[in-house]
């Protein structure tokens, strides 16, 4: 593993732990109330299709399955709160990249070792998708055992499927801070944008399905990548995901693009 790649990983241990962890108690709190979910089923979706309007249904995914296995695992797992967190801690790492030790002054100092931008790019980008990939394998193992422990019966495959699908939405925001980063330097400008970008996403792609306004806009959205081929229910999307690879390859070439162009004071 290069030298670079080790160090920043270094830096991101503490952060590595604590999403895992905090996103495991999430998981773990949540699935655990699955069977009296699946003992009073009709109860249980009546309840779940009332307590949100219309609007709000929507955006948790419309809740139509709330009571079986693959329903409840979309709900709670791959809809809305897991994304938002593991989008977090992606965007977080990405931020610390490039833009984070340019803010502290620390930057400076790397880029006068014999290592050039191209590469500070590349091997930092190694240790974000390193980094998350310990968060997703963490949480992964969390919700198999969880969805094993209360009986949902949900094929493993599905679960991979789904999980590699949040992990890749994951990593493309983390990019998008990297690379926004990389661009300009600015990390509050970083992680508004990454911020920015995923919440509109998110709204577009679920409120999309029913308003004709805005549901052209569902392709530009990566979360129609994510979530439209509903892994959960149906197995790996393999066309999606590679859309969403080839746009996290778009991004970091254009992260190295702008990051060798750019005076950053050295």
């Amino acid at each position: 593993m290069p030298t670079l790649v080790r160090k920043t990983l270094r830096e991101y241990r503490r952060a590595v732990i604590g999403w895992s962890a905090g996103i495991s108690a999430f998981l773990l709190l949540y699935l655990s109330i699955y069977p009296s979910i699946r003992a009073n089923p009709d109860f249980s979706q009546q309840a779940a299709l009332s307590k949100y309007p219309g609007a709000l249904k929507d955006l948790m995914g419309g809740l139509a399955d709330i009571a079986s296995g693959e329903g409840y695992l979309q709900a709670v797992a791959y809809q809305l709160l897991v994304p938002l967190l593991l989008i977090m801690s992606a965007a977080i790492l990405g931020n610390r990249a490039i833009a984070g030790p340019e803010e502290n002054g620390t930057l400076e100092l790397t880029l006068t070792l014999p290592i050039d931008r191209k590469r500070l790019v590349l091997e930092r980008w190694q240790a974000l998708f390193l980094g998350l990939l310990v968060i997703a394998v963490v949480t992964l193992a969390v919700i198999l055992a969880m969805a094993a422990k209360s009986d949902m019966r949900v094929p493993a495959g599905n679960i991979v499927a789904a999980h590699t699908g949040l992990f890749l939405v994951a990593l493309f925001f983390g990019t998008v801070a990297l690379t926004v980063g990389a661009a300009t330097g600015g990390k509050g400008l970083a992680l508004a944008v990454a911020g920015g970008y995923a919440v509109a996403g998110y709204v577009i792609e679920t409120l999309g399905k029913s308003v004709d306004a805005i549901a052209w806009l569902r392709w530009l959205s990566p979360f129609h990548y994510y979530l439209d081929g509903r892994p959960v229910f149906s197995g790996w999307p393999v066309g999606d995901y590679l859309v969403l690879l080839g746009a996290t390859a778009v991004l970091l070439l254009t992260a190295v693009l702008a990051f060798e162009r750019r005076d950053v004071g050295v």
